[in-house]
Parts: C-alpha cells; structure tokens; sequence
C-alpha cells in the first residue's frame, strides 16, 4: 500500500486509512506536508499526530487501537499520594502552568524513553510546538522545587481535547506530580478524556488503556467543539485527588 505524501497545507487523509497491523508500521498514515501550527491544529482535530527520528521526512500516525487516560480512572498510587501530601505542605513547592514551556520542552528532547535510543523530539518538533504555545495550543505543567524546575509535562489543547505529549524528570516523581496536576485540572473542568498515543507499562500503571481509533477520533471532534480549557492551576484543584480518593 503506497504512503499518501503531502504537500504544505494539503488536507490530511481519514484516520480510518492509516496502515493496519499487517503493515510494516500500524498507524502510519502520511509522509510530508508542514509543521506549521495551522497543519498541527487540523492533525490533532482529526485524531492524527506526529511523530519522526532525524533525517526522515515528517510522518504522520493515528494508531488503532490508541492509547488513552481517562483523568476519573486514574490510579493515585500510594507512594505518589505520599510526595504529593508532603510537596503540598512545603513553601518551596509550586505548581506552575506556561511559565516556562521552552525549558520544559528542551528538557523533554534531551530524555530518553526506556528501550529506547534518542529522541523523537527532533530540532523540527521543537520548533513547532513553541510557535504551536505561541499560538494557544499547547501547554506545560511544570513542578518547582526550590526555585528550580524539578520536572513536567508539555501537551496539545484544543477546546477541551487534551493530547498528552512528553514527560521529564529532574527529581524523583517530579513528573508524576505534573501529570497529576493535569489530571486535577481534567477533573475540575470536565475534561473526559487525555490522550496517551501509544501504548506503555508506565502509562497503564497510572490508569491510561486502550479505545478503539473510531471511538477515540468521536470524541475528539465532540471535545474540540467546546470552549478552551482555562490553563490556570489553582491550589484548590488537588481537592480532585485529594484526600478523597483512595489509594490504588
């Protein structure tokens, strides 16, 4: 089955034709096209991301099935509970929103994955995602330790569609602690649904499993119809975790 290639600015083809399993690459879609904010904003409106190593052309993917958090079934494991009943209680800890996306961004393409050599935050994605926060679009939550940024997490929004994309760490849980705060903020504005992309031990340890593409593409179009996430986190917000919910 030969790739569709994309011009700047083309439309993108239907999720549904992405390559299946029997194919060499299940979810590849697409090669080509921008990763202008304008082309990235259509890709995640449709269920479509991307996702390259250096020196490839850029591809796109909606996998099936697609990995997916549902911020009520998160598992707030019991160690986690503890760093964050004591983070909470400490002066020197914040929690931050947008106040410092390029670090976090940078930070997130110096990790690796576990298994994994590299990075898929390629110079090219890097750039993207900044004129893409620029724009609206995309968000970090950050944790602070200590006047220092300890960890965090950068995602995509549209409406109240959430697309989570990387993760580091300086500190131990420090990046656990800026997924739960995402979570807490799902929670608070009815926000159902936080994309995972692809599946991890790491991801469904916290909660996140597998939904069908047709299911996952729904609830997106639903999702990006609704007015913009307030990107804001307030203490109060932790309430949605804590100290309610119990232990996993």
């Amino acid at each position: 089955m030969n790739l569709p290639w994309l011009e700047p600015g083309d439309a993108f083809p239907d999720a549904s034709q992405a390559w299946d399993a029997a194919q060499t690459a299940p979810g590849l879609l697409a090669a080509g096209g921008a990763l202008d904010v304008d082309s990235l904003h259509r890709a995640y409106s449709a269920g479509i991301f991307p996702w390259f190593s250096q020196g490839q052309p850029i591809l796109w993917w909606s996998t099936d099935p697609r990995m997916v958090l549902m911020p009520a079934e998160f598992k707030l494991h019991r160690s986690l509970r503890k760093t964050l009943a004591r983070l909470l209680v400490q002066p020197h800890f914040e929690l931050r929103i947008d106040s410092a996306f390029n670090e976090v961004i940078k930070a997130c393409s110096q990790s690796e994955r576990p298994g994994q050599s590299g990075t898929w935050i390629v110079p090219q994605m890097v750039d993207a995602y900044r004129a893409l926060h620029r724009a609206g679009f995309a968000h970090s939550v950050e944790t602070w330790i200590d006047g220092k940024l300890a960890g965090g997490l950068y995602c995509v929004a549209i409406g109240r569609a959430v697309f989570g994309e990387s993760m580091f760490t300086r500190v131990p849980d420090a990046s656990k602690v800026a997924l739960a705060a995402l979570v807490a903020l799902c929670l608070r504005h009815q926000v159902n649904m936080i994309d995972c992309q692809q599946n991890t031990k790491h991801l469904a340890a916290l909660g996140a499993r597998e939904i069908t593409r047709s299911d996952f593409v729904a609830q997106v179009a639903q999702a990006t119809r609704k007015p913009a996430l307030p990107w804001r986190f307030e203490p109060v917000y932790w309430s949605e975790l804590l100290p309610h919910r119990p232990c996993a």
